[in-house]
């Protein structure tokens, strides 16, 4: 059974925008995978995070997500940088083996999803017993008592951690917190600081900093044009202004693909609205979403013009590249050269 359905519109975007576009072997650096049975099904008293996501998939286990491939990049070779999807609660040995076997297993590279409290050394033991290139954390897995508004990087990738994986030249994939997004001063700073004082770090900055509407930027990149190490990633965002900002700041050999895969799975086109972003979605299709302040139903033509976030994302990059200049080259180390540098890891 196919994750989701593929329609006339989507036939028709790929054959005629993408297809041209998408170079042959592709590497998407952010994709969840896990296992309904390993989460925990009870209510968060302190979510931290929008619900919506979840009305997309219960889970995402490695026959899904390359099956999705299969659908959206018909002809092209993909492999996936792999990592779980964790909340407080879940099975995360469990959840992290997943990642572990079904990397080595299916061929893709993999993090570990971290949590604050561990040691330097827990880190250092749980990575090497994975062969886990680096590690991905999130805000909700910081201590309860910290309020959402005030949560800092260093808050869930703590100081002592970041020792280990600098000296052992590891991955973050790193979303960062905080309502201002990319162009908040305390993000910046603590983005600056990893570059700084932990060099060695492979740093991720995931969804271009959250900079999922053009408010969201500040200016974010007129102090991140200096930096030499960290690169961005694409995932889970359809801004093309914000992605051509990046291009043009670091370069298209410091820029990745990433999809957000499953939550790209989504039929949906986004839009902005008072620097908040709306995800527009066929009536129904994700039951009630109307307390959802990040969702709005629409219905008839409108709903029936609408493909995937996928594809959404990859116009997006598209249409950034168009305007930044970047030649096919570029492109190609985008979707695939860019990912094999910074992971330190070769596609088959």
């Amino acid at each position: 059974m196919a994750p989701f359905e593929v329609t006339g519109t989507d036939k028709d975007i790929w054959e005629h925008e993408l297809a041209d576009f998408l170079p042959d072997r592709i590497i998407d650096v952010h994709t969840h995978v896990w296992l309904d049975r390993h989460k925990r099904h009870g209510p968060d008293e302190h979510a931290r995070t929008v619900s919506w996501p979840s009305l997309v998939a219960k889970d995402c286990p490695i026959e899904d997500l390359e099956k999705s491939y299969r659908l959206m990049f018909p002809g092209r070779s993909a492999k996936a940088l792999l990592f779980s999807n964790v909340s407080r609660g879940d099975d995360i040995d469990a959840m992290n083996a997943y990642i572990a076997e079904v990397g080595r297993s299916h061929g893709h590279p993999a993090l570990m999803y971290s949590f604050p409290e561990w040691s330097g050394k827990e880190i250092e033991r749980r990575l090497k017993a994975g062969r886990f290139l680096g590690v991905k954390s999130y805000l909700n897995l910081t201590p309860a008592y910290l309020p959402r508004q005030e949560i800092r990087i260093f808050d869930f990738f703590p100081p002592h951690q970041l020792d280990v994986l600098d000296w052992g030249h590891r991955v973050v994939m790193l979303h960062i917190p905080r309502d201002a997004r990319l162009r908040d001063p305390v993000n910046l700073e603590q983005m600056l600081e990893i570059e700084r004082t932990w060099p060695r770090v492979r740093l991720i900055i995931a969804h271009v900093g959250r900079a999922y509407c053009d408010e969201d930027v500040g200016d974010a990149f007129q102090r991140l044009a200096a930096t030499k190490n960290m690169v961005f990633e694409f995932s889970g965002n359809t801004n093309d202004r914000v992605f051509e900002q990046a291009i043009r700041a670091v370069g298209p050999e410091r820029c990745l693909f990433g999809s957000d895969l499953p939550l790209t799975w989504m039929r949906m086109r986004r839009t902005c609205e008072d620097g908040r972003y709306i995800n527009l979605v066929p009536r129904g299709m994700y039951g009630d979403v109307s307390d959802d302040k990040n969702m709005r139903e629409v219905d008839g033509p409108d709903a029936e013009r609408l493909t995937t976030f996928m594809y959404e994302e990859l116009l997006a990059i598209k249409r950034a590249c168009a305007r930044a200049g970047v030649d096919r080259h570029g492109v190609e180390a985008i979707f695939h050269a860019n990912a094999e540098r910074v992971l330190g890891w070769r596609m088959p």
